[in-house]
């Protein structure tokens, strides 16, 4: 059965394979579904798209399928590839017993998610529409909204989505176009090709992306020194293997009712239900404290020996914390006072994102390895980076100065989180008052249906999935709260077209 809404969605990965394959299980689906996306690989985004294989997913499958209220979709769909080919490739990480697939095969499955998805709908009667073009301005013309991409070409709508992606990595350092210097890894088989195999190499940042890098150069054979250097020198935590316990206290149902009853929390609450929860499954807060305390002050190495040591270990403490934050902290996050947010963010953002972000066990063991071998070590205090006239680069910080040859640039994204390709529709929805701008980055959202805010009203046609809600929401990115984000804008949807319908006598929907 077809509702009646013209659905856009504007921008093609991994968020918008979450919001097709949600619209595609209702019982009604909608009149028609519009994506616009001009990027070479659709449906992967930057992270997902054809690459080299020793670059892993970084989370157990069932925290990357894109079915809401199924975990074992993706599971399922690499035993059916495994039957298929009539190979079963083993991609086990043997120290967690967690399945860690090649991140491009990742990007298969979204592919195919996404077909199916949209097979779904047209069996159903839905219209499908895919235009490889950027929209670049939004405006509510005649009671619909009208798109627009760069050549002026129309494309009335009931309903937009924005799944613009995450924005490209920040420059810090002011190196870009400068010999030597890679402004971004991905996809590391290209980007990183050119690497000699003994090049002393700075890896800027220590994060994932930066994991990723070494990874890649250490099976391509390269036997130089990597620093990876940034401010704290904070790596991400090492994967345990999990424990089968849901949380009983710390719940999005918990707080989602704390909202639905107009109620505010402090992080002192925060905290004390998070001590009963950890309680409850015989673990306490100080055993998560002590880790979130010496996160930036204890030696990088050792810290990283250290934990994946604890592989195996007893306390479920941090396993708790690894699935509570990204599946309640975007429910959390808007009952906290705006000072408390605002604080959590500066002082506590980058050993959140350690300790909720962790990398697989071999992955820690492959950086183990390079450093008793000398040829990596973790740089805190980095300063800045600099060109040097002869070639190669400068690179000044706690350790004083260091000589390198190559720059490889692994930070996170801008702090304003509107990737290039967005900036023009972003500034264009500014301009005509449907959006304003977020100071953390992004713009304004309501939590309970990620529609646009502007002028202290909710808008009910146009919402945001993915990074560009960053900085009203919280944990945007990882595929579990993608895939709660795109059920809630379904719902939205879905009743705002019970509530009004648009008649088919529209002289828009003519455009």
């Amino acid at each position: 059965m077809l509702f009646p809404a013209r659905i856009g969605i504007i921008g093609g990965g991994a968020s918008a394979v979450c919001l097709l394959d949600t619209l595609s299980q209702r019982d009604e689906v909608p009149e028609s579904v519009t994506v616009f996306d001009p990027s070479p690989h659709l449906w992967r985004g930057r992270a997902y798209q054809p690459d080299a294989a020793t670059l892993r997913v970084n989370a157990p499958p069932e925290d990357m399928t894109v079915r809401a209220g199924d975990p074992e979709h993706f599971t399922r769909w690499l035993e059916a590839r495994a039957v298929f080919l009539g190979t079963r490739a083993d991609h086990v990480d043997a120290r967690s017993g967690i399945t860690f697939p090649p991140r491009a095969l990742y990007g298969d499955y979204l592919e195919q998610c996404a077909r199916a998805a949209l097979n779904r709908l047209a069996a159903r009667g839905c219209a499908i529409r895919l235009v490889r073009a950027a929209v670049v301005d939004l405006a509510r013309e005649d009671g619909a909204l009208v798109a627009y991409t760069a050549d002026r070409t129309p494309y009335a709508l009931d309903h937009t989505v924005l799944c613009v992606g995450t924005g490209e990595p920040a420059d810090p350092h002011g190196l870009t176009g400068t010999p030597g210097f890679v402004a971004d890894p991905y996809p590391v088989a290209q980007r990183l090709a050119g690497i000699g195999e003994r090049d002393r190499v700075v890896v800027v940042g220590s994060g994932l992306t930066a994991v990723d890098v070494v990874l890649h150069l250490t099976a391509a054979g390269h036997s130089g020194e990597i620093l990876m250097a940034s401010r704290r020198g904070v790596l991400p935590s090492v994967r345990q293997r999990p424990v089968e316990r849901a949380p009983r206290y710390f719940t999005a149902a918990h707080f989602r009712a704390v909202a639905a009853r107009g109620e505010r929390l402090s992080v002192a609450d925060v905290v004390a239900l998070m001590g009963a929860e950890l309680a409850d499954a015989g673990s306490s807060l100080d055993s998560v404290a002590a880790e979130i305390a010496t996160t930036g002050t204890e030696d990088p190495v050792a810290r990283l020996r250290r934990q994946f040591g604890l592989v195996d270990g007893a306390d479920p403490g941090l396993r708790l914390l690894q699935h509570a934050v990204p599946d309640t902290g975007p429910d959390v996050w808007p009952l906290l006072p705006e000072h408390e947010r605002t604080r959590l963010l500066r002082d506590h953002y980058r050993t959140v994102m350690s300790l909720c972000c962790p990398m697989p066990p071999a992955s820690a063991a492959t950086l183990l390895d390079r450093a008793d071998r000398g040829l990596l070590r973790i740089v805190r205090g980095v300063e800045r980076i600099t060109a040097r006239p002869s070639g190669g680069f400068h690179l000044v910080g706690d350790a004083g100065v260091q000589d390198a040859d190559v720059v490889v640039n692994a930070v996170s994204p801008a702090s304003h989180r509107v990737p290039r390709g967005a900036s023009a529709l972003v500034d264009a929805l500014a301009r005509r008052g449907l959006a304003v701008r977020h100071p953390r980055g992004g713009v304004h959202v309501s939590r309970s249906t990620s529609g646009l805010l502007a002028a202290g009203e909710t808008d009910r046609r146009i919402h945001v999935l993915g990074d560009l809600a960053s900085g009203s929401l919280f944990f945007t990115f990882g595929v579990p709260s993608l895939v709660d984000r795109a059920v809630d804008i379904a719902d939205a949807v879905h009743a705002e077209a019970a509530r009004t319908s648009v008649g088919s006598a529209d002289p828009v929907r003519a455009l």
